[in-house]
This record gives structure tokens, C-alpha cells and sequence, in this order.
């Protein structure tokens, strides 16, 4: 195997590292709801909220921050991302108002934004081989999986011991110390000329007004409103409306005997379930069309998430969701980067999926602060549940007739159209 084949390159190694930690942080703070708004009397919505700012601040960072990287380098720009995400942990441990941490929640977005897939999976694309590309962005995506893994979990063990306000802070120290892998994210080979003769806003003129960026826009939504509902909401769902753990169980063997251990574990299976689950989604994205594929993860997330919701909800049928729901969760972020960086070429990669992130962040914020908010009314997730699966429904949809050739294949008067 030659170093141009090898998949595993210190670039994307480095990019692993950095987005592992940045996800791991991200995916806990649905465990700190019943925490927070039991410490200061706060309704759901109100930590919801922060959380669902959290989510549009990072979607708004996202194409600030690749045209960040495009501009003045991939790595001012994750520093700058880093210390932005380590401030807002820092002063959210001092927050005790709803308004500051919402305000404060907007500084650990955008440090999302500079830490997470948007730079990152454009630096592994730029970096990997034509051959090898949509399985390296597999991997980098599986990366932000591990760290799902064991966030979630890290955050329920950490609270059984400490305040939530020291928590954010050794959450704060964590993601400082990814910036160690910096010297592996080695600049990638140059872009070609022809790419390098058009402008960003000549670039991302163009696939603003291509049909098919529109519905790789509208089709991301829908994943960022489950995503988001689930991570911010699915431990507390679990807590308060899962059957209780019998005795002699194998969960109740393992040391999971509450409903809230087992929220925090079935965000931790979701994203073990999700390392399988993106790897095989970029195994793919270099064999199948990417849109079929994307159709595909879709339809399977709506069928799950109905019968989920319509079965009894006893810890069986949690553990089984996560592990289906886990396998669909990311596999959509490879497919759909590589999607824009085939179709409109990876100079600017950065920052048209960064603008495609967007919708899946406003999908998110949704999704997040819907949950609180409709729970507050009806005492319960049913109807934001089923939202979700209606925007999965119709995400599978308008992936079909998306156009999946480059554009600078299309001939000049489509190209320009």
C-alpha cells in the first residue's frame, strides 16, 4: 500500500483527535438539564433554549469559520474555535440566569463551529485521495461518534461527584488540550488551477443558484432536528417516561438501574452504534450514488422513530432504538460533505457545507427548543417526536432528484444558470 492509498494519514488522525473531544463535550449537556433546572427552579424550555441557541450559533459559525480556514488557515482558525468553546464553559459555570446562559451558549457554538465538521472534514477531504475521500470522511465523522460515546456517560459520572459548574470547567480544560494535535494537520497538496482561478463568491454563487444545493439544504434539516431533540432531550425522555429496570436484568447486572443511568447510556449507544454506522457510510459514498444513499438513511430513521414511538417505551426497546437510531445517526455528514465537495469541487468545501450546516443547525435549534417548549405545554415529547419523523419523511424525498454530477461538467450555461 502506498502513502497515497493509505487512508490513515496524520492529517486525518489529527482531525480525529480534535473533533473526538469537541463531540464528546457537545453530545453531554443533554444530561445537564434536570440538573440545572433543578438547581434554580427553571421550566425545561429554559435550558432548552440555551442549548437550541447553542445549535443555531454553531450552524451561524460554521460558514464563518471554513471561510476562516479557506482564508488564513486551518489552524488559526480551530485555535480560535477552541478558545471561544473553553470561554463560553468557563463563564457558563458562573451563569445562574437563564438570559446568561443562553447569551453564553452562543460563544460555545461558534467554538463548535471552529472545532467541528465543517473545518475539519474539509481539511480531511482537501488532505485524502479521490479513492479515498468518502471513506476518510467516514472516519473523521465515526471520530465525532467516539466521542459520543463517552461523553454523555463521562458528564453522568462526573456530576455523581462534582457540581455541574466544575464540570463545565474540566470540560473547558478538555477541549483545550486538542490543540496538541495541531502539528499532525499538515497543509493538504495545492488546489488545482482551474479551482484556484475562481473566487469564493464566484463558487458559492454558483451552487446557490444550482437546484440541487437547495435540496441538500432542505434535506439537512430534517437530520439536525432529530439529532438535536435526541441529544439535548432523549436522556430526560428516557428518565421520566421508560419503564422501570427490573431487577436481575442484564442492565440492572451491568450497574444500570436507573432510567437516568440509562438515558446517558443510550446517548453513549447511539454513538457506538454510529462509529459502525458512518465507516459504512463512507465505504459506500464511493460506490453507490450519494443521494440514493442519503434517501435510504432517511426512510430507515423515520421507520425507526415511528415505531419507536408507538411501542410500549420500556428500557429494552431504548437500547434497541439507540442501536438502530445509532447506525442512521451520522451516516448522513460523510455523504452529504462529500456530496458538495464532489458536485462543486473541494477548494471551498469548507464553506458550502458550511452553509448547507446551517439548515441542519436550524433544524437543530428546532428541534432543541421545540422539546422544551412543547413539553411545558403537554407534559410530554410526543408531538415534537413526531414532527421529527415527518421531516425525515420528507428529507428522503427531496434527495432523489438531486443532480449528483459536477458542476463544472454541466456545460457553462448550466453551470452559470
Amino acid at each position: 500500500m502506498t502513502r497515497q492509498d493509505n487512508v490513515f494519514t496524520p492529517v486525518l488522525i489529527g482531525g480525529c483527535l480534535i473533533i473526538m473531544i469537541s463531540f464528546a463535550i457537545r453530545a453531554s449537556f443533554g444530561v445537564f438539564q434536570i440538573p440545572i433546572a433543578e438547581e434554580f427552579g427553571w421550566l425545561r424550555a429554559e435550558f432548552s433554549l440555551a442549548i437550541a441557541i447553542q445549535n443555531l450559533a454553531w450552524g451561524i459559525g460554521q460558514p464563518i469559520f471554513g471561510a476562516i480556514a479557506e482564508r488564513f488557515g486551518d489552524r488559526r482558525a480551530i485555535v480560535l474555535g477552541a478558545l471561544m468553546y473553553a470561554a463560553g464553559l468557563v463563564l457558563s459555570a458562573y451563569a445562574i440566569t437563564p438570559g446568561q446562559h443562553q447569551i453564553l451558549e452562543i460563544l460555545v457554538g461558534f467554538g463548535i463551529a471552529g472545532t467541528g465538521f465543517g473545518v475539519i472534514l474539509a481539511i480531511v477531504g482537501r488532505a485524502a485521495s479521490d479513492a479515498n475521500r468518502s471513506m476518510a470522511l467516514g472516519i473523521a465523522t465515526a471520530a465525532g461518534s467516539a466521542g459520543q460515546v463517552f461523553g454523555a456517560p463521562l458528564a453522568e459520572g462526573l456530576l455523581s461527584v462534582f457540581p455541574w459548574q466544575t464540570v463545565f470547567l474540566i470540560f473547558a480544560a478538555m477541549i483545550l488540550t486538542s490543540l496538541f494535535a495541531l502539528p499532525l494537520l499538515r497543509a493538504p497538496a495545492p488546489a488545482a488551477k482551474a479551482q484556484l482561478e475562481e473566487s469564493m463568491g464566484q463558487i458559492v454563487g454558483k451552487a446557490i443558484r444550482d437546484p440541487s444545493f437547495a435540496l441538500i439544504f432542505i434535506g439537512f434539516f430534517s437530520c439536525g432536528y432529530q439529532l438535536g431533540f435526541i441529544t439535548a432531550h432523549f436522556p430526560a425522555f428516557v428518565t421520566e417516561l421508560c419503564g422501570p429496570i427490573a431487577p436481575g436484568s442484564l442492565l440492572h447486572g451491568i450497574g444500570i438501574t436507573t432510567t437516568s443511568a440509562l438515558g446517558a447510556v443510550a446517548i453513549s449507544l447511539i454513538g457506538l452504534a454510529n462509529i459502525a454506522g458512518t465507516i459504512t457510510a463512507g465505504w459506500l459514498g464511493h460506490r453507490f450514488p450519494k443521494r440514493y444513499l442519503l434517501a435510504a438513511i432517511y426512510t430507515g430513521r423515520t421507520l425507526a422513530a415511528g415505531l419507536f414511538i408507538v411501542l410500549p417505551i420500556t428500557p429494552e426497546t431504548v437500547i434497541a432504538f439507540s442501536i438502530v437510531m445509532g447506525a442512521l445517526w451520522l451516516a448522513t455528514v460523510p455523504l452529504t460533505s462529500g456530496l458538495v465537495g464532489y458536485i462543486y469541487g473541494l477548494r471551498y468545501m469548507g464553506t458550502l457545507y458550511g452553509l448547507v450546516f446551517f439548515s441542519h443547525q436550524l433544524g437543530s435549534f428546532l428541534g432543541v427548543w421545540l422539546g422544551g417548549a412543547l413539553y411545558d405545554v403537554y407534559g410530554d415529547y410526543t408531538a415534537v417526536w413526531w414532527i421529527g419523523v415527518g421531516g425525515g419523511a420528507l428529507s428522503a424525498i427531496v434527495h432523489l432528484p438531486i443532480r449528483e454530477t459536477p458542476l463544472k461538467d454541466r456545460g457553462p450555461a448550466i453551470a452559470t444558470a
